[in-house]
């Protein structure tokens, strides 16, 4: 289907992402596929929604990957009295200079983390709207622009609902994905634990060296345009954003963003396992947490026990995958 002649070198690139990955897993345990994922948000010019019960190393993943990206970093941890000024910044009267001076607020940075991302009242996830779409903030009639690497990876406990908001479908369609970290297996909880045992303060970010520096990074980025997509791949998209519409078990299905979504993390996953052009493979395999947060289901298909995340792998299956 596609000449499989490498039109890219991704020799010095591969070494870099084995490197990536390498002093990931030194830290997390068990987490190869949301690592993947989240690597291929970020490749993919991307946000990252990270879900997952306390205790599971969300922050502390999302913490060591932006520690790896030699990148200005910033954290904010959202609770319900947090307020648009807290994260975007503040207008303060300079007396010396008679006239008013504007702090930037932790919103801007390259990679910033979003910590329990639903705690925060609607006011406050307006505030991310704009800066996430179009990277940029409007405040009091000025526009700041934010970098060419900018990029969020937000937090969110899917469980405990007292102080806690539903984010709205429009921002939670501006995550390119929406990764779940699970509970580890048994041999995974035994090798954390044995990495306790013997080393109890083996998490140690502060002597994490960065592997990736912001301009590689953004040089991997324009490598990812120049993967090569076979036109049947492009109609493969489509068929299952179609399925997406049409199904029964669906009450809003996904948008155009969500098949360019598609489109672009899948070309950010073939350069991550090191290959210059698509397959039918990576389509399927990243459609689904690019699209399960996307969909809202019908209150029949919920009231049967469906998830989002098995409707959506189900509505996969019923394309045909191009030969």
């Amino acid at each position: 289907m596609e000449d499989t002649t490498s039109r890219i070198d991704l020799t010095e690139f591969s070494e870099k992402i084995r490197e990536l990955k390498s002093c990931i897993a030194e830290t997390i345990v068990g987490q190869d596929i949301a690592v993947d994922l989240i690597l291929t948000t970020i490749l993919a010019n991307g946000h990252v929604l990270i879900e997952g019960v306390p205790g599971v190393a969300k922050t502390l993943l999302a913490k060591l990957v932006a520690k790896l990206i030699d990148a200005d970093f910033s954290r904010i941890q959202f609770t319900p009295d947090l307020m648009p000024s807290d994260v975007l910044g503040t207008t303060v009267f300079n007396m010396q200079k008679n006239s008013f001076d504007f702090h930037r607020g932790p919103l801007f940075g390259d990679v910033i983390l979003v910590d329990e991302i639903n705690r925060a009242p609607a006011k406050t996830q307006s505030a991310l709207f704009e800066v996430m779409e179009e990277r940029q903030i409007t405040i009091d009639g000025s526009t700041f622009k934010m970098g060419d690497l900018y990029t969020i990876l937000a937090t969110q406990n899917p469980v405990e609902q007292e102080g806690t908001y539903k984010l709205p479908e429009a921002q939670i369609d501006r995550f390119l994905m929406k990764v779940t970290l699970d509970y580890p297996s048994l041999e995974d909880e035994v090798a954390i634990l044995e990495r306790h045992h013997h080393q109890t303060d083996f998490v140690k970010l502060h002597s994490v060296k960065p592997v990736l520096k912001k301009e590689e990074l953004l040089s991997l980025r324009n490598l990812v345009k120049q993967v090569y997509v076979d036109a049947t791949l492009l109609r493969y998209i489509a068929l299952i954003i179609q399925q997406t519409r049409t199904s029964k078990s669906v009450y809003l299905g996904a948008s155009p963003r969500a098949s360019v979504c598609v489109l672009q993390a899948a070309k950010a996953f073939a350069i991550l396992q090191g290959r210059d052009f698509v397959t039918p493979e990576d389509i399927k395999f990243i459609a689904v947490p690019v699209l399960h947060h996307r969909l809202l289901l019908t209150a029949e298909a919920e009231m049967e026990g469906y998830s989002a995340v098995k409707v959506t792998r189900r509505l996969i299956d019923k394309v045909e995958v191009p030969k």
